[in-house]
């Protein structure tokens, strides 16, 4: 019975990260290029139960055997195995802003911060103190030849991710994608992003900020070119966040029964207790 709060206690905790991970979701839904994240658990090891009040001995035509009989299973509860991220695409939306980039297909952009190279999906982009194209944070978004400098209104991503100068960005964006299947004329050529990608995505670590960092496990950063699944760069738009509010609050309201069920369990058993103990000290 004691055993039996125990279970009930690991399920409350299993729901609890279970429910941070579903706030967070929902706190970021309008973040650009928020990968939604799913929290995964695992059961302890379940453990056989068997008679103390038999022998267990008994006599084969080739000998004897000891084991006690087995009545059956008992779970010990569940515990936190992982949070690990979705990264579906999301959403393209329309923005008019020539700071703006978005990328189609895996793939991350590369921007240099005080601790080292991270990686984000969130192209929302600025033209920095010193014409370079940083993010909100003033981080330096980085091209293959370091970072990239650019002038304002007076610039334009083509589908490769390559920049150019002397070239007016097109109001009408579906009008750009259309401009970007050919080769600029007239233009300076800046530099080509950044893009790259990872062998287990799914061992990325989040830091903030909308920005990523690579792990052991995740590998190291593999640079993205063409004919090796390179990501088509969209300029003047964002990639919303994959988070769909309405399953979100559907599986909060599942986590929220969830412990409450768990929680009437050990209410029950605290019962129970309460009652053979009074029961016992009586007799």
């Amino acid at each position: 019975m004691i055993r039996g709060l125990y279970t009930g206690a690991t399920g409350m905790v299993a729901q609890m990260h279970r429910l941070d991970t579903v706030s967070n979701n929902l706190a970021n839904v309008d973040t650009t290029g928020y990968k939604r994240d799913q929290a995964v658990h695992k059961s302890f090891s379940e453990m056989l139960i068997r008679r103390f009040n038999d022998t267990g001995v008994y006599i084969w035509p080739f000998g004897s055997s000891e084991v006690a009989p087995v009545v059956g299973k008992l779970g010990l509860g569940v515990e936190m195995n992982e949070s690990y991220t979705i990264f579906s695409q999301g959403a393209m939306k329309i923005t008019d802003n020539p700071f703006d980039l978005a990328l189609e297909e895996a793939g991350f952009f590369v921007v240099q911060t005080p601790e080292g190279l991270r990686y984000t999906r969130n192209g929302s982009f600025h033209l920095g103190p010193e014409g370079l194209l940083v993010t909100k944070e003033g981080y330096p978004v980085l091209g293959e030849n370091g970072p990239i400098t650019i002038k304002e209104n007076n610039f334009v991503v083509d589908g490769f991710g390559r920049v150019y100068h002397n070239a007016t960005f097109a109001s009408d964006p579906e009008r750009l994608v259309s401009m970007q299947e050919n080769q600029w004329e007239n233009t300076e050529y800046v530099d080509r992003l950044r893009i790259v990608n990872f062998e287990e995505t799914r061992y990325l670590k989040k830091q903030g900020d909308s920005l990523w960092m690579e792990t052991d496990e995740s590998g190291v950063a593999r640079e993205l070119v063409e004919g090796q699944d390179r990501p088509k760069v969209r300029q003047g738009f964002l990639e919303t966040s994959n988070v769909n509010p309405v399953r979100e609050m559907v599986e909060m309201i599942e986590v929220n029964r969830s412990y409450e069920a768990n929680q009437r369990v050990i209410q029950t058993l605290d019962s129970m207790m309460g009652k053979l103990i009074n029961e016992a000290m009586r007799l």
